[in-house]
């Protein structure tokens, strides 16, 4: 039964693997045997230390996801370095408060730049790759509680959240036939550097789910968004 969620031999893309959710995933991944490849702003040292440690292969893709030019490159360092690609978990992500009488274009724009339009770009690129290697693949998105709720103060953030709902279940029609397996994870309140203030879940917490829908035993999930909140929205 756990040969299902074996990862063995399968190269994953990790955006926004230097902290948070992406680092925990990172590591799940990992541990159940996939190589990593993390991208990020910022430097992946603790995580490849934290990959490695837990028995995988890391590699450090540095690519600034507020453009799309990065985009093709990521996929093909990525696969390069590990001969292939077959996961891809887009988690980068920014967010802007302001109430939204105040909220700027620019940080509109910035939010929803990272959030959803480098979501839909790498995603496109990463399934023409899939499609050149002749196989299928595995695209996980990371949404939020705020997919399915409005949220205060981040107007730019919950669109794009609720643009990540919306995006996997139309690429999830569009790719189902070519092998291509799109999904989401809703992640409640974790404490990451986005939300000192609150203190819910793990990162970690979200590794499961990670290995679960990049796995075998997800093979027959199409356009789920799949909501780990400690039920938060069950309230």
């Amino acid at each position: 039964m756990l040969d299902i969620f074996n990862l063995s031999g399968k190269v994953a893309i990790v955006t926004g693997a230097n902290t948070g959710i992406g680092q925990g995933i990172a590591i799940a991944l990992a541990r159940a045997g996939a190589a990593v490849a993390g991208v990020g702003r910022s430097p992946l040292d603790e995580t490849q230390r934290l990959v490695e440690a837990a028995g995988g292969r890391f590699l450090s893709i540095k690519a600034d996801l507020g453009s799309t030019e990065p985009l093709t490159r990521v996929v093909e360092e990525a696969a390069t370095w590990g001969g292939r690609v077959d996961i891809l978990v887009n988690n980068a992500g920014l967010i802007r408060r302001a109430d939204p009488l105040d909220f700027s274009e620019q940080d509109w724009d910035e939010v929803i730049d990272v959030n959803l339009k480098s979501a839909f770009f790498l995603s496109q690129a990463f399934a023409r790759r899939l499609v050149a290697q002749g196989s299928g693949g595995k695209i996980i998105n990371i949404a939020s509680v705020l997919s399915f709720q409005g949220g205060i103060r981040i107007p730019s953030y919950t669109a794009s959240k609720h643009g990540i709902a919306g995006l996997t279940q139309l690429l999830a029609n569009e790719w189902a036939a070519k092998g291509i397996n799109v999904n989401a994870i809703a992640p409640g309140y974790c404490v990451t550097n986005n939300t000192q203030a609150i203190r819910w879940g793990t990162p970690e917490d979200m590794g499961g789910a990670a290995v679960f829908l990049a796995s075998r035993a997800a093979d027959y999930c199409h356009g789920t968004v799949l909501v780990v909140d400690g039920g938060w929205l069950a309230r």
